[in-house]
């Protein structure tokens, strides 16, 4: 059976290279538990200075979490999903305050459990074929990984938008966003990182001389939009906002929303206001376990997954169907603690 990690050690550096291109790379629960095994191995040895993360073939970094693994889970007694969660929220978390630094390298696409594997490092490179999003408003899910702490603090109203629209962003947006920490070509990866690993303590000093400048970033140039049609937390503000504007683009974003859960957008908006409040990234994956416990529970992740993943018929059946009928209540409901009480808790290793 193919490793789908790759753990490797080579000259100081710690490489963790994802290893299952058929699915561009997504997130097992086994995929995780490896990646923590190296990293809190590494924490521990002094000949590895600084660790690497990037997919070792394939046309995107990491399409995801094993969402079919999660759906049938949730068909049945939630205890895989929830472990899965559990597990990749602990790699989140552990990777978010990792003592060495680590460079991750977001060439192709890189969404959901993607974002959540390279936000936390201290290096983010982003390429000329990077596709960054947060689609999981589609499928019924909501925006987790730390989409909580990390899309509110981008710029303006740029995650309130990326996080209810599931917007598709590349390369050149990511740089302006913050998202990436440099953009370089890829065709120029190999050389990068041959250079890093022959001379690891100059990793940083290697990223900057590389760096170029990209492509003028169409999310920049829609920014003024975004912050005006996306101020407010409240779901029935934007979409009166977007259809009292009237603009192409406004009417663009109403037909994207149009298809999104009602109760996902409105749980994400406010998720994302409580994440922006919180001071410690341990809170926000407590909170973020709680929602994904509750919602795969709920009637719109099953189904969102079967219209779009499994039958792909693009036609899903929310319910509730409107975001009126998304009332307060459920969405507080969304936020009491998991199904049996188990709150999630940061490694052991850490608490230490």
């Amino acid at each position: 059976m193919t490793q789908e990690v790759l753990v490797l050690k080579e000259n100081g550096i710690g490489r963790i290279r994802l290893n299952r291109p058929k699915a561009i790379h997504a997130l097992t629960p086994g995929m995780c538990e490896t990646i923590i095994g190296a990293l809190l191995d590494w924490r521990k040895d002094d000949s590895i200075q600084a660790v690497m993360i990037d997919h070792a073939e394939g046309r995107g970094f990491c399409a995801g979490g094993d969402i079919a693994l999660i759906a049938n889970s949730a068909k049945a007694d939630c205890t895989e999903a929830e472990h899965f969660f559990f597990t990749e929220y602990r790699m989140n978390h552990l990777l978010f305050v990792y003592e060495k630094p680590i460079a991750a390298f977001m060439d192709g696409i890189t969404m959901g459990g993607g974002v959540g594997i390279s936000m936390p490092a201290r290096f983010r490179v982003a390429t000329e074929r990077t596709v960054f999003a947060m689609p999981e408003t589609g499928i019924g899910l909501f925006p987790d990984v730390g989409g909580g702490w990390y899309l509110p603090r981008l710029p303006g109203r740029t995650g309130a938008f990326l996080a209810s629209t599931g917007g598709r962003i590349d390369g050149a947006d990511c740089k302006m966003a913050g998202i990436a920490t440099h953009y370089i070509s890829s065709e120029r990866l190999e050389e990068i990182k041959a250079a890093i690993l022959s001379d690891p303590a100059r990793l940083e000093a290697i990223l900057d001389g590389a760096a170029e400048t990209p492509p003028a970033s169409r999310l920049q140039a829609q920014r003024a939009d975004i912050d005006r049609l996306f101020a407010s937390d409240r779901y029935e503000d934007v979409l009166a906002a977007l259809k009292a504007d009237g603009s192409e683009w406004a009417q663009k974003q109403l037909s994207v929303l149009a298809t999104k859960s009602p109760q996902t957008v409105k749980l994400a908006l406010r998720q994302l206001a409580e994440g922006a409040r919180m001071t410690s990234f341990a809170d926000n994956m407590r909170m973020e376990y709680r929602l994904a416990c509750q919602v795969i529970r709920r009637p719109d992740f099953v189904e969102g997954v079967r219209a779009v993943i499994f039958e792909k018929d693009n036609a899903p059946r929310w319910n509730p169907a409107t975001p009126e009928a998304v009332t307060d209540d459920l969405i507080d409901s969304l936020f009491a603690p998991p199904p049996g009480g188990k709150e999630w808790t940061p490694l052991p290793q850490l608490e230490a």
